[in-house]
C-alpha cells in the first residue's frame, strides 16, 4: 500500500514501548515482518545521545520510524514535540498524538485539528491518532492528512473492536484514505477484525510487547492480520437471520 511517498508492504505495524529489552523488541519486529515501528521522543535525548542505541536498533532492523507525540496534552506540546522529532529522525512523518482525557487517554479532537493543521502547512506527513467520529475525519483530511488512525478502544485497554459500526461507517464515508486501526488491539482475532472491516493496516504494541512470548505473538498478529486482509479482499458472506441448507434439494429422493 502507498503511504504518504512510501510504499509499504507489512499491515501490522508495531510501537516499540513496554518491552522486557532491545533483543525482544528486533525478535517481535522480525516475526511480525513489519516495515513501520513507532517510537516516542521521550525514549530519546537529542543533546545527550541517550537514545542512539536504540535508534541504531531500529535502522538495523530496516523499518520506517514513525514517531509519536505520546503524552503531548496540547497544540503546542505536540507541534513543539513533532518539531523535535524531525529534528532528531530526519523524517517528515509523525504519529500525532493530542490527549483530551486524563483516564482513557481519548485524543482531544479540537486540538487535534488545529495541530494538523499547523504542522501539514509546514511539510509534515501527519498521522493523527483520532476518534471515530466522522466531522474530526473530514476535517483532518481537509488539514492535509492522507492517513487517519482511528481507535478502536482506549490506548492499552486491550478490549478490541468497541464500536465496529463506527468503524464501519468510517471505512465507507473515506474509501480514498489510507485508515490505521490503532489502540485498543489485545488480540490477534481482534486484528483479524478490522482487517475484515477494510482497514488498511493495524498498529499493536501493549498485547505483543507484554505478552508471555512477544515474538510468538507479534508472528500471531501478522498472520491474523494477512488472513483477515485476504478475507476482505475475497469478498466476506453477509450474515443472515434464517438458515440456509448449502446441499441442493433438487433432484432428492422423497419417501411418500
Amino acid at each position: 500500500m502507498r503511504v504518504f511517498d512510501m510504499e509499504i508492504h507489512s499491515r501490522l505495524w508495531l510501537g516499540s514501548a513496554r518491552y522486557p529489552s532491545p533483543a525482544v523488541l528486533a525478535a517481535a519486529v522480525r516475526a511480525a515482518r513489519c516495515d513501520v515501528v513507532t517510537v516516542s521522543l521521550r525514549r530519546e535525548n537529542a543533546v545527550a545521545g541517550a537514545g542512539a542505541p536504540f535508534h541504531a536498533l531500529i535502522r538495523e532492523l530496516g523499518v520506517n520510524l514513525l514517531p509519536n507525540t505520546a503524552g503531548c496534552h496540547s497544540v503546542r506540546e505536540a507541534v513543539t514535540t513533532a518539531h523535535m522529532a524531525r529534528e532528531l529522525f530526519g523524517t517528515p512523518w509523525i504519529k500525532l498524538e493530542v490527549i483530551g482525557e486524563g483516564e482513557l487517554l481519548q485524543p482531544d479532537v479540537f486540538g487535534l485539528v488545529e495541530a494538523a493543521r499547523l504542522l501539514c502547512a509546514e511539510g509534515f506527513q501527519v498521522f493523527p491518532y483520532t476518534t471515530t467520529d466522522l466531522g474530526v475525519a473530514e476535517r483532518l483530511l481537509a488539514a492535509g492528512c492522507e492517513v487517519l488512525m482511528p481507535w478502536a478502544g482506549p490506548i492499552g485497554s486491550g478490549r478490541g473492536l468497541t464500536d465496529p459500526f463506527a468503524l464501519r461507517a468510517l471505512r465507507a464515508h473515506f474509501p480514498a484514505a489510507t485508515l490505521v486501526v490503532d489502540a485498543g488491539i489485545g488480540r490477534p482475532s481482534h486484528a483479524a477484525q478490522a482487517m475484515e472491516l477494510g482497514f488498511d493496516a493495524v498498529l499493536a504494541n501493549t498485547a505483543v510487547a507484554l505478552a508471555g512470548n512477544p515474538e510468538t505473538m507479534a508472528g500471531a498478529f501478522a498472520a491474523s492480520t494477512a488472513a483477515g486482509r485476504a478475507g476482505w479482499e475475497a469478498g466476506l458472506m453477509s450474515a443472515r437471520d434464517f438458515a440456509e441448507a448449502s446441499t441442493p434439494v433438487v433432484g432428492q429422493a422423497w419417501l411418500a
